[in-house]
C-alpha cells in the first residue's frame, strides 16, 4: 500500500507562482511514476505532470509546458509541482498521483494505483 500526502497550493494571484508537494510512503515507491492531476470544476481529471520513477523522463499537458516543472527526491519520497505564471485556467483541485510498480511515465486515470487527498488551487485574475 502507498500513502500520499499532500502540501500547498491556496489561492493565488494570477502571474504568480505555486508549488505543490507531496509526500509518499509505502511500498517500492521508488520504482512507481508518479504525477499531479488537476480537476476543474464540471470537468474530468487530467494530468498536468509526471515523472519517471528515476526521475529523469517528465511529461506535461500541453496547458502547462513551459510553465510548470515537476522534479522528485526519491532519497525523501517526496515529489513537487512548481507552477509559474498561473491562469484562472489553472484553477481545480490537484491530485498527487503514484501509478504501479514500474509504471510508464505517461500516467492516465487508468494506470494511477494511489492517490493524495486533494488540493483546491484558485487563481483569481
Amino acid at each position: 500500500q502507498v500513502q500520499l500526502v499532500q502540501s500547498g497550493g491556496g489561492l493565488v494571484r494570477a502571474g504568480g507562482s505555486l508549488s505543490l508537494s507531496c509526500t509518499a510512503s509505502g511500498r517500492e515507491v521508488e520504482n512507481r511514476a508518479m504525477g499531479w492531476f488537476r480537476q476543474a470544476p464540471g470537468k474530468d481529471r487530467v494530468v498536468v505532470a509526471s515523472v519517471s520513477a528515476r526521475g529523469t523522463i517528465t511529461r506535461y499537458h500541453d496547458s502547462v509546458k513551459g510553465r510548470a516543472t515537476i522534479f522528485r527526491d526519491n532519497a525523501a519520497n517526496t515529489v513537487h509541482l512548481r507552477l509559474n505564471t498561473v491562469e484562472p485556467g489553472d484553477t481545480g483541485v490537484y491530485y498527487c498521483a503514484a501509478g504501479g510498480v514500474f509504471s510508464a511515465v505517461a500516467l492516465e486515470i487508468k494506470t494511477v494505483e494511489h492517490w493524495g487527498q486533494g488540493t483546491q488551487v484558485t487563481v483569481s485574475s
